[in-house]
């Protein structure tokens, strides 16, 4: 397990601010039935922010016919939908959504090219509501793989992400499994596959990225 780059400086900031207000507790609060369980929950917040910022070491369970969740999550939608940014046609949408408990690390769901990339900032609405996928902060990633099939998928932050990280870059090669970037707190990943793809998930699944197969092209 390592800690994200991008999240590095986060998760000082935090460790930094706990052991003050710990330091502060100790030095002005002289109730112990206070002071400790407040000190116990600093700590449990250090704990689970490290958890959360987390990049975990995960065995790649994709092949070259198909695409693996790019994040940990329940699935939230699975439907028949018009593209109408990148793709442009009919595709299969797949969305999951991520909790405050998930690892918020993003990977690539398959081995391709990235043949698009768009960053739009937005509002912040709940991630799993339908408008979501439109109106909130997002970045659009397609991809063209090496069977020539082509998929997008959006990085969406919710009401409290307030910033998306995205490796992707125009012509950038990539491997499935590897890590794309990390939204911070709450949020979702849209997934625009092939009307012909075979789904092996449905809604209400619990899905792990670079592991769980979601479909077969």
């Amino acid at each position: 397990m390592r800690i994200d780059r991008n999240s590095r400086g986060t998760l000082a900031l935090v460790y930094l601010l706990s052991i003050a207000a710990g330091c502060a507790l100790l030095l002005f609060v002289h109730i112990p039935w206070i002071v400790w369980p407040l000190i116990a929950l600093l700590l449990w917040f250090c704990a689970w922010q490290t958890a959360f910022f987390r990049v975990p070491e995960r065995t790649y369970g994709g092949s070259t016919d198909s695409v693996t969740s790019v994040a940990d999550g329940t699935v939230v939608i699975a439907e028949k939908v018009f593209e109408d940014e990148y793709l442009k046609r009919e595709c299969i949408q797949l969305s999951v959504y991520m909790n405050f408990f998930d690892v918020h690390a993003n990977f690539w769901p398959a081995d391709g090219e990235i043949t698009y990339y768009h960053y739009y900032p937005g509002e912040h609405f709940l991630a799993f509501a339908p408008k979501a996928s439109a109106e909130n902060e997002h970045s659009c990633i397609g991809m063209r793989l090496p069977g020539g099939q082509e998929i997008l998928f959006k990085q969406l932050a919710g009401v409290f992400a307030r910033r998306i990280v995205c490796y992707a870059k125009v012509g950038l090669p990539v491997k499935g499994g590897e890590q794309c970037g990390i939204i911070k707190f709450g949020s979702r990943i849209d997934l625009f596959l092939p009307t012909d793809a075979k789904l092996k998930v449905k809604v209400g699944d619990s899905v792990r990225a670079c592991e769980t197969v979601l479909a077969e092209l």
